[in-house]
Order: structure tokens, then C-alpha cells, then sequence
């Protein structure tokens, strides 16, 4: 067994245009995270957008860390049709949205959805069968 696969509850599935995982609910999993994206996006020839994936999933995984227990999902998918656009899910088990707020300078977080918002394409939430689903889409270079 690998040093990874202890830190995630379950790999759904990685082939075709879709990978998606289940972490638990651990710091660890924001760093399993950001790297099993890189390591996707790499498979897909999509180094370019590597480092801020990473960085956007780090953020994500990290709100659902601090406002809710239970399993964290990831999902990447590369929409049929749209060869311009990577999609990126966060899932957690707590129904309530998040907020983009003004972080102040003296705040230590709360920039988190306004990294997504500025760095992201489009970006939101939606309501799952039990919790929510945070996604964000990027522009793959072409």
C-alpha cells in the first residue's frame, strides 16, 4: 500500500474524462488533495493548470475541514463537448453554502472564495442529497 492511500477513503473513479475521490475528514487530505489533482491533471496533459487546481481544491477541502464532519469529495471533469473548460467539485456532508467575505487585512482567512472567485472562470454551489457541492471552472489553455 502507498503513503496515499491511507489518507483517502476511496478513489471512485480515474478513467476517461472524469476522476473523483472521497477523503476523510483529516488536515491531511488538503495535501492528498492538491496532490492527487496535480497527478490527475498531469494524465490529462494539463500541467498548465496544475498549480492553481491544487491551490483552489487546497482551499475548498479546507473550508469543508473547518465547517463540516464527514467525507470530502473531489471531482475533475472535462465536459464533453467543451475542450476549453476543466470543471473541479468540492463536496462535504454540511447543506449551508458558503459566503464570500471581505477579509480584513488583519484577518488570518476568509480569502479563500474570494481566491476562487478571482482565479476561476465561473464559480458556485449547489444543493446535493445530503450536503453541498462547491465547484468552480477553469479555462484550459489552447
Amino acid at each position: 500500500m502507498d503513503s496515499l492511500s491511507w489518507e483517502v477513503i476511496g478513489v471512485i473513479d480515474t478513467e476517461g474524462d472524469r476522476a473523483e475521490w472521497t477523503f476523510p475528514a483529516d488536515p491531511g487530505a488538503v495535501r492528498t488533495a492538491r496532490r492527487v489533482v496535480r497527478t490527475q491533471l498531469n494524465s490529462w496533459d494539463l500541467d498548465s493548470l496544475g498549480d492553481i487546481a491544487a491551490l483552489l481544491v487546497s482551499e475548498l477541502v479546507t473550508n469543508a475541514l473547518r465547517h463540516a464532519t464527514g467525507p470530502i469529495g473531489v471531482r475533475l471533469i472535462r465536459p464533453a463537448g467543451l475542450e476549453d473548460v476543466l470543471l473541479v467539485e468540492v463536496s462535504d456532508p454540511l447543506p449551508v453554502p458558503p459566503r464570500e467575505r471581505a477579509a480584513r487585512l488583519e484577518d488570518e482567512s476568509g480569502r479563500g472564495l474570494q481566491l476562487v472567485a478571482s482565479s476561476s472562470r465561473r464559480w458556485g454551489t449547489r444543493p446535493g442529497e445530503s450536503g453541498k457541492t462547491v465547484w468552480f471552472e477553469l479555462t484550459v489553455p489552447g
